[in-house]
């Protein structure tokens, strides 16, 4: 590392629970980023704060003057800009060491798994099931730790689901793709807008940790947050062995 990382990161270095070593995981490391909105947004700041050394910010939408109230890495003047865009040229002002790479467009298919395949850590910052559950799949069949942030009302959630481990379950196992899951997006429910940024933030604590190697993981347990009360749960889920996606016993 160089003077100037030494110095810019080192209340991570202080913690011997990361120390150099741990800084370097994170340099070093390739985060995909999907989602540039609400979750995404405080995700990806303290990601390229925490020195991340790629990230790739995915997003195909275009920043909206309704994003403004809580997608905090954009700014009044970027109204209309692409997400990605704006999001790297946030993230540049904040961390220019921060290698970002925008994609203004909407994973899926053989793009999805092509920047799956390339990351070290996954977060899914998006805002529907049919995205959350394509890359749960990828993420299952490239090995890859997936940590799931979702938000609406007052009301959020936040896992990890890491195949890597063998007892360790996937979003499918949390929430099976079969079931008629009524969806629920904040353009109609509403958002309150400091929620996005505690679930995001818990997203970018939790990637961190898993490339460092320390602490304990969220992998097998859901955290639900109610806003309104500020109570937080933990619902322990565990591995379908059944399960379509993950499961070794998969169900026909």
């Amino acid at each position: 590392m160089t003077d100037d990382q030494l110095l810019r990161y080192s209340r991570h270095i202080l913690l011997p629970q990361i120390g150099i070593e741990g800084q370097e995981n994170i340099v070093t490391a390739r985060a995909l980023v999907i989602g540039a909105g609400g979750l995404g947004s405080p995700a990806a700041l303290y990601l390229a704060s925490a020195g991340i050394g790629t990230l790739v910010l995915a997003d195909g939408d275009t920043v909206d003057l309704t994003n403004l109230q809580r997608q905090i890495l954009h700014r009044t003047d970027a109204v209309g800009m692409a997400k990605s865009a704006s999001g790297k040229r946030t993230l540049g002002e904040i961390n220019p060491e921060c290698n970002v790479v925008a994609l203004a467009e909407r994973l899926s298919g053989a793009r999805l798994d092509e920047e799956v395949a390339l990351a070290d850590i996954v977060l899914d910052c998006c805002d529907n099931f049919a995205t959350r559950h394509a890359v749960n799949r990828a993420c299952v069949k490239f090995a890859k730790p997936l940590v799931s942030g979702a938000a609406i009302r007052f009301d959020g959630q936040v896992a990890v689901f890491d195949s890597r481990q063998a007892d360790a379950p996937c979003y499918h196992c949390l929430f099976p793709e079969a079931q008629d899951v009524e969806e629920v997006r904040c353009a109609v429910m509403g958002v309150f807008a400091p929620l996005t940024g505690i679930i995001g933030t818990v997203q970018a604590a939790e990637a961190l940790k898993l490339l460092i190697g320390c602490g304990i993981s969220l992998a097998g347990r859901l955290l639900l947050l109610d806003g309104l009360g500020m109570e937080w749960r933990e619902i322990r889920v565990p591995r379908d062995p059944g399960c379509a996606v993950c499961g070794t016993e998969k169900k026909q």
